[in-house]
């Protein structure tokens, strides 16, 4: 996709991590703040001039944030291959579980970034599947 609309929304999420190559305290498993932020494009806009309902966005991405908040990633997100749950990871995570609501809804393409801090963010972007594929 080169030009199009997009809508998007964020949420906060306080969930637990580590990142075992550094030294406590986040070697450590701890708390960490996150603010993940979706962002759904579409090419033209649906017959309602919209890209798509923003309450099925914020209503999807607080669903997922729910099943994450107060957790260990590790146990819930990190892939066998990684040594933890980067924001990189955890982007790819949220974008994988949004991806059905988000489709339904009529987005084609959706980008997921997750803030660890005020101005730092890992994100994963993709477009969105048909729904034969």
């Amino acid at each position: 996709m080169t030009g199009g609309f997009e809508v998007g929304t964020s949420a906060g999420l306080r969930a637990l991590h580590r990142m075992p190559w550094l030294p406590p305290p986040e070697g450590d498993l701890h708390a960490h703040e996150y603010r993940v932020e979706v962002v759904v494009e579409r090419e033209t806009l649906d017959g309602r001039g919209m890209v798509c309902d923003l309450d099925v966005v914020e209503a999807a991405l607080q669903e997922t944030v729910a099943v994450l908040e107060g957790k260990d990633l590790d146990e819930l997100v990190r892939p066998p291959e990684a040594e933890a749950v980067t924001v990189e990871i955890l982007a790819r995570w949220f974008h994988a579980r949004l991806t059905d609501a988000i489709r339904a809804a009529g987005g084609e393409a959706l980008a997921v970034r997750v803030w660890e801090s005020p101005t730092a963010f890992g994100g994963y972007r993709a477009r969105l599947p048909s729904g034969s594929e």
